[in-house]
């Protein structure tokens, strides 16, 4: 295991530590690690999807085929690009970045991804009308889950 690669793992185990999650997966270009919360933490390396298995995805931003409690037809989702603790406004008790009815325009901050101390803008890739806000304000999110719905 590469000085790189231990260190990505380290931090992986202290997100599932600090968390106290069962389990966490991260895919880091193609390389997929997945650890599972047993004393000691353990890294199972997972193999890359085959093309195939990528190419029926769906793409970031792209609605999946309408399933019940899915977003709207048309609507886009924006989702968590890492593993980290979702914050719906810039500070405790300030106003939220954004919610529901806000129009927003694609590089307009949407919420903040805190993980490992660090504090990551995400910002909207698109422009319309928020018509949800998934997590809760402190609610750790997994890598791929849904944070917003926006609606041309």
């Amino acid at each position: 295991m590469h000085d790189e690669e231990a260190a990505r793992v380290r931090a992986l185990a202290g997100i599932l530590r600090d968390f106290d999650l069962d389990a966490v997966r991260v895919r880091v270009g193609e390389t997929e690690y997945e650890l599972v919360g047993r004393e000691p933490a353990a890294v199972v390396p997972v193999a890359a999807a085959p093309a195939a298995a990528r190419a029926s995805t769906p793409v970031a931003g792209e609605a999946p085929p309408a399933a019940a409690g899915g977003p709207p037809p048309g609507a886009k989702r924006v989702t968590a690009p890492l593993v980290g603790v979702f914050y719906a406004a810039p500070a405790p008790g300030a106003e939220p970045f954004v919610g529901v009815g806000d129009r927003v325009v694609p590089g307009q901050v949407l919420c903040i991804l805190e993980a490992m101390k660090l504090m990551n803008e995400i910002t909207s890739e698109f422009a319309g009308v928020v018509s949800r806000v998934i997590p809760e304000s402190g609610q750790l999110v997994s890598l791929g889950d849904d944070l917003f719905w926006i609606e041309p």
